[in-house]
């Protein structure tokens, strides 16, 4: 165990003394005499800001898609891909707490220079992919509720900025507070909907039943592996390996193995919450749309329009546009944050936190301005696809790094992988990589029959 160590901390602790999130690194402690369930409230927060990406706008249009034409089916899929999810995540978390390297931060140590900035470029366009599902989403929310402009209502979304540095100026602990408010505010719209929307039970229970017409019906497995390509986010790998440094506990195995129990528990608990939020979009369109022959809603500002009528109420639409608003806001905090990580992590840029911030918040926020004001309302539906698309290609390359380097001993001593997740993680990994390939070749016949 101890020549495990020892080497990694020659090969991955000596190349920097730079920590992930300098600022905030270590800042929250941890009593290590506290009870189990204050302990477990200290060490919760860092997977509520992962969850914000599992429940982001860039999951509604495959839900509602996946709801209105294929009603509860699909309901397995974004199970499973839940699954997935809690697994990686917590590779993410245990890499972080192990080694105190986040995963922008083990590319660069292990890679050459010139694969590390291929996988920072890469990275960089996830980020940029993700945040315009994200601005697009509050944006549109914006439109619903108040009539904003859809340019003016992304130019509104760059506030999260400021909003981030006040938050984590004071405190770590304020920002995590403020994204678990608005988490439930997106729990309390759902379950509100899925009141109103009054779904049967029996079908909705059967949809947990995979089915072999997911691969057998081409169109449902578009909409499928859509899902999956939604669900499973790239920088959640990055953002979540980083942020749970930002708890202080003692540097031995025990203190280690005490706090890869408890972040395993808050990020499945918070990942079970985002699990509840898609499968909640998909249900309120299965029970609204389909059960009325309304099998092409996909697009979101439809959905809004046509939940009041359905239903006979203004509360169902008002309710879903603010949980889209809450989702939107929430994943462009967590989607900046995520930025600053892997900016710092694979380039050691040395700077002011609001200059990072602002530079990796404008790589997003000039490309979305640019695309809302070509495209307009129409087509914002594309756009989302578009950009999941893009995610779904990067997925790969944050996955296989992070299994590769959860499974060396030489890195991980103790905590390496063992034989069933080595295998289990792969396996996922290369799932992974054949659907989000298959989803990149079809929306290219899509777009270019």
């Amino acid at each position: 165990m101890a020549d495990n160590v020892g080497y990694r901390t020659k090969t991955w602790h000596s190349t920097s003394s730079h920590k992930s999130l300098e600022e905030v690194h270590k800042s929250i402690a941890i009593n290590k005499n506290d009870s189990f369930f204050r302990k477990l409230l200290a060490f919760t927060g860092p997977g509520y800001l992962v969850a914000v990406g599992y429940m982001d706008p860039g999951n509604w249009a495959t839900d509602l898609a996946g709801g209105s034409k294929f009603a509860y089916s699909l309901l397995s899929v974004i199970l499973i891909s839940n699954c997935m999810a809690i697994i990686l995540q917590y590779l993410a978390l245990k890499l972080g707490i192990v080694t105190g390297r986040d995963l922008a931060q083990a590319c660069r140590d292990h890679y050459s220079r010139p694969l590390s900035i291929f996988l920072w470029i890469l990275a960089e366009i996830a980020i940029i992919a993700c945040d315009l599902a994200e601005i697009i989403g509050s944006a549109l929310a914006l439109n619903l509720l108040f009539g904003v402009p859809l340019v003016a209502g992304v130019a509104i979304t760059a506030l999260d900025v400021f909003l981030l540095l006040l938050l984590q100026h004071r405190s770590f602990r304020y920002l995590e507070c403020i994204v678990i408010i608005l988490i439930f505010t997106i729990l309390s719209c759902f379950a509100i909907n899925i009141f109103l929307s009054a779904p049967r039970f029996a079908d909705l229970m059967l949809g947990f039943i995979p089915t072999t017409q997911i691969f057998t019906n081409p169109e449902m497995l578009y909409i499928a592996v859509g899902i999956l390509g939604a669900t499973v986010m790239p920088h959640n790998l990055y953002l979540h390996s980083s942020i749970v440094q930002t708890r202080s506990y003692d540097e031995n195995d025990l203190a280690k193995k005490e706090a890869i129990f408890f972040s395993t528990i808050d990020s499945t608990i918070a990942l079970c919450l985002a699990f509840f939020v898609n499968a909640g979009i998909l249900i309120v369109a299965a029970a609204v749309f389909h059960t009325r022959g309304m099998h092409e809603v996909a697009e979101i500002q439809d959905a809004y329009q046509l939940l009041t009528p359905l239903l006979g109420t203004q509360v169902a639409s008002v309710v879903f546009a603010c949980a889209l608003l809450a989702s939107g806001q929430n994943a462009t905090i967590t989607g900046t944050l995520a930025g600053q990580i892997i900016m710092e992590g694979f380039t050691k840029i040395q700077m002011h936190p609001w200059l990072r911030r602002f530079i990796s918040r404008s790589l997003a926020i000039l490309p979305a301005i640019a695309v809302v004001w070509y495209f307009g309302q129409n087509g914002l539906a594309q756009l989302l696809l578009f950009s999941q698309v893009i995610l779904s290609l990067q997925l790969p390359f944050a996955v296989f790094p992070l299994v590769k380097f959860t499974s060396q001993p030489e890195k991980m001593g103790i905590f390496a992988n063992s034989s069933l997740l080595y295998l289990t993680s792969y396996i996922i990994a290369f799932i992974i990589a054949i659907l989000n390939m298959w989803l990149l070749y079809s929306s290219f016949l899509l777009f270019y029959p």
